[in-house]
């Protein structure tokens, strides 16, 4: 501890924190080279993480090395390996040194960008940083800052998709809402393949759980706009008052696609907003090739995407956009006398914490530059390429076994697969899978039936995970059929 007036000051000197730091990332760096050997899904009992620390906090500070230790003998076998190359689990959640060493600048730095007088760094990177995106993803042009739109960065597609059905139940009521609060006629829609967040939005905007509808799927699980055409129109006929429509380009479940033109058609013949989520998928547009799933996207008045997900960004990092941000602004803008400033007052600068919910807001954009400043479009394109090579090989491998069977279409890089032997089969054999600690899988259930999913997009994954796990999957397959 060092010294300050005769008596302890209880802060790490810069000493201390040099030397520390250089500790933290050298253990950062090892866990990177031997994360292998860990189990990827964490094997501890419940409460077995919390019985290992005291019950009651320190007195008098403890030194950095026991705390340390303490992460690894504690902390560490509680942890599911979300960056192990054999994390083939829900969507990725990948990292890499870049993102990692922008994340810690920015803790450093301890920014809090609410507006853009409080670092106006942090706010003007991060609008250039969402401008090269539009490009880089060759999404369109009314998502640019230098037009009527622009982008922001939020924490989660979640608040992504709150933000802009809130937006789409303002415009919808002439902006009311917000001075008198929510009649029960507002109704959002959906497919039955949506995210989980698209429910508790409307649950948090104050539309109701039953007021979302969820609209049928086709044999690809891709919303059917004919009937969400149909739907529109009945609760019209309803006096209902339809706001919001969600698109997906990849769904969770399955990754299907889905048809964003013919839903944004529907969406502009009643004036409903049109928000389009392509969370993990999204990313893939930095392909020429794969940027037909953005098809339509230019009838969409806000879209997402996380890359956090798959352009190597570490959580939580989701780019929202918006077309008109003037509707999300007036949606969420309050301005108390104690945030007011010259530069706002100017109307020349972008106060951010106008485009979300919290007011306080972490400098998230530099991690996201760091990355791209560091792969470059040629590496970050390289690498969605590779992964979605591995993915499609793995389902050829599916398609030509005896055993297996494709349960959806392979677009990009998950695969929805199961074996011949049934619901209660499957569920064996993935749990099995999942407790050798030699990878990790997920479920789902597609057309009612028990569904695996292998994803692959975690950062140092190559060939010979995604074939290693294949020959546990058969050889696990086999002998509990055999068993």
């Amino acid at each position: 501890m060092s010294e300050k007036n005769g008596g302890e000051s209880f802060h790490m000197t810069p000493g201390e924190f040099r030397r520390w730091g250089r500790e933290v990332i050298d253990w950062i760096a090892d866990y990177q080279e031997t994360i292998e050997r860990y189990p990827v899904l964490s094997e501890v009992k419940p409460n077995e993480i919390r019985d290992a620390l005291p019950k009651k906090p320190p007195a008098r500070g403890e030194s950095f090395a026991t705390i340390l230790e303490d992460v690894k003998r504690v902390v560490l076998p509680g942890i599911t390996h979300w960056q192990s190359p054999n994390f083939f689990a829900y969507f990725p959640a990948n990292a890499s040194g870049p993102s990692i060493l922008g994340d810690l600048l920015s803790a450093g730095l301890g920014v809090q960008g609410m507006l853009w007088a409080t670092s106006p760094a942090c706010t003007e990177l991060e609008t250039l940083v969402l401008d090269w995106l539009t490009e880089m993803l060759a999404l369109p042009e009314r998502f640019l800052s230098t037009g009527s739109g622009g982008g922001v960065i939020q924490d989660t597609a979640s608040s992504a998709t709150l933000c802009a059905l809130l937006s789409g139940r303002e415009r919808a009521t002439g902006f009311s809402v917000n001075e008198d609060g929510c009649t029960g006629r507002l109704v959002a829609y959906a497919s039955n393949q949506a995210h989980s967040s698209v429910e508790k939005a409307a649950k948090i905007a104050g539309l109701g759980r039953r007021n979302l509808r969820l609209i049928e799927v086709d044999e690809n699980f891709a919303m059917r706009p004919d009937d969400l055409d149909a739907r529109i129109q009945e609760d019209i006929d309803a006096g209902l008052v339809p706001c919001f429509v969600c698109a997906t380009v990849g769904t969770t479940s399955s990754n299907a696609m889905d048809p964003l033109r013919d839903i944004g058609q529907v969406a502009a013949k009643y004036g409903v907003w049109f928000h389009v989520d392509a969370a993990m998928s999204g990313t893939a547009a930095l392909c020429e090739e794969y940027r037909y799933i953005h098809d339509g996207l230019e009838l969409a008045d806000s879209y997402c995407f996380n890359p956090h997900k798959w352009m190597f960004t570490n959580f939580d990092c989701d780019c929202f956009y918006v077309a008109d941000r003037a509707a999300l602004i007036q949606t969420l803008s309050i301005l108390p006398e104690y945030l007011r400033n010259e530069a706002t007052k100017t109307g020349a600068v972008i106060d951010y914490r106008d485009w979300h919910v919290p007011l306080g807001r972490r400098f998230r954009a530099l991690k996201l530059w760091f990355v791209i400043r560091h792969y470059g479009v040629e590496g970050l394109s390289h690498h969605v390429r590779r992964h979605v090579a591995l993915a499609q090989e793995f389902a050829s491998w599916v398609s030509e076994s005896g055993d297996f069977d494709l349960a959806a279409p392979v677009p990009l890089n998950l695969v929805c697969f199961r074996h011949r032997g049934g619901d209660e089969f499957n569920e064996a054999l993935m749990n099995r899978l999942n407790s050798s600690g030699k990878l990790f899988l997920t479920h789902t259930k597609l057309d009612g039936k028990l569904t695996l999913r292998f994803c692959v997009g975690q950062t140092m994954t190559d060939r010979t995970h995604v074939s290693r796990a294949w020959d546990l999957i058969r050889e696990e397959g086999a002998r509990h059929l055999s068993g």
